[in-house]
């Protein structure tokens, strides 16, 4: 039997009294804030051309759906921090760009998909859902590429207000989003319940 996983925030009143009742802090997670005021241009213009060193970077399009998928498989495993963080597979619509859903990549030899990164809008506000760079190009740069060109073309679409978070041992995501102008604004914490509680996991945002 799978223990029960719940997310709070760590000035949450209850931390106190779930881990006196057994649960257990398994994980740490943060979230952050871009406002369209306080995007330095110029940096994240700045980040795009370097990490064009390593590929082409531009809006995901219908023909690098299959690329954008089999870089998705081959990253499944390599998210931390538990429930928080967890990243669900993505399939052929939700890797697909519409207005609401938009997705940037970085591209190598042969339209490889190297890092993509993807992001939720609702109206003036964006949200990251997720992004990944493909093992071999992590530390280059890529991933804060991508990034910063998703904000750069958000920005320019009206969006005023960039949400996005991640897991608290990830300290390569974390240097990138902080590059980008992010100010941390939320922590959480991942709690493991006693043995016994049966798993309906659970994030408490």
């Amino acid at each position: 039997m799978q223990r029960e996983q719940m997310v709070v925030r760590s000035d949450d009143a209850r931390l106190s009294e779930l881990e006196a009742a057994g649960w257990v802090v398994v994980a740490r997670s943060w979230a952050a804030q871009l406002t369209a005021s306080r995007v330095d241009v110029h940096a994240l213009s700045t980040l795009v051309q370097r990490g064009r060193r390593h590929g082409d970077i531009r809006e995901i399009g219908d023909a690098d759906l299959a690329s954008v998928l089999a870089l998705d498989a081959a990253t499944l495993a390599d998210y931390p921090g538990g429930a928080a963080t967890q990243h669900n597979p993505l399939t052929r619509s939700s890797a697909r760009v519409t207005p609401v859903r938009r997705g940037f990549g970085a591209f190598g030899d042969s339209a490889r998909a190297v890092a993509v990164t993807f992001v939720d809008v609702d109206g003036n506000h964006a949200e990251t859902d997720f992004t990944v760079v493909a093992a071999e190009f992590r530390g280059l740069g890529v991933g804060s590429a991508v990034k910063a060109a998703s904000v750069l073309a958000l920005l320019r679409d009206g969006v005023e207000v960039f949400r996005t978070g991640g897991a608290a041992e990830n300290s390569a995501i974390f240097a990138s989003n902080i590059s980008l102008g992010y100010e941390i604004d939320e922590d959480w914490v991942t709690l493991l319940s006693p043995p016994g509680v049966v798993e309906t996991t659970q994030a408490q945002r």
